[in-house]
C-alpha cells in the first residue's frame, strides 16, 4: 500500500496559506478585524456581536475586492513594460490557478465501474488492482 501511495500519490486538498497577488496591509487588517470579531461573536453568541461582525465581513469583502481591482489596474499598465512582464505572467498564473477546481479529490473508479470515495474501499480497490498487476503472467 506504501508503494502505490509513494507512486500515485494522494492530495490533501489546497494549501491554507498561499500568497495573494493582490494582499496588502490594508486587506490584512480588515481580515485580521474580521477574525477578531468572529471569536467575539462565538464566544458571546449575541446579536450585538453577530451584527459586528458581518459588518467587519462585508468591509473585508468590500477591502478585498478593492484591492484586487488595484492590482488588476497596475498589472494591466505593467504589461506593456519589459521588466515587468515577469512579474504579470507569475501573477497571471496565480490567477488561473485560483479559478481552477480540483475534482475527484479522494474517489476512484472501481472495477465494477462504481465510484468509490470512503478510504477504506479506496486502499481496498488500490490492494487489488495492484495485486492483479503484479500476478500478471506477461504475454
Amino acid at each position: 500500500m506504501e508503494t502505490t501511495q509513494g507512486i500515485c500519490r494522494m492530495t490533501k486538498g489546497p494549501r491554507r496559506h498561499k500568497e495573494a497577488w493582490w494582499w496588502n496591509e490594508e486587506v490584512a487588517e480588515a481580515v485580521r478585524d474580521k477574525k477578531i470579531k468572529y471569536g467575539k461573536w462565538k464566544k458571546e453568541n449575541t446579536k450585538e456581536a453577530r451584527m459586528e461582525y458581518k459588518k467587519s465581513r462585508q468591509n473585508a469583502k468590500r477591502v478585498i475586492s478593492s484591492a484586487k481591482e488595484k492590482k488588476q489596474k497596475e498589472c494591466s499598465n505593467d504589461l506593456n513594460d519589459s521588466e515587468c512582464q515577469n512579474e504579470t505572467f507569475r501573477i497571471a498564473k496565480q490567477m488561473v490557478k485560483e479559478r481552477h477546481h480540483i475534482t475527484g479529490l479522494n474517489c476512484i473508479k472501481g472495477a465494477s465501474g462504481k465510484v468509490i470515495v470512503d478510504e477504506k474501499g479506496i486502499k481496498y480497490s488500490w490492494k487489488k488492482y495492484m495485486g492483479k498487476l503484479m500476478n500478471e503472467e506477461n504475454e
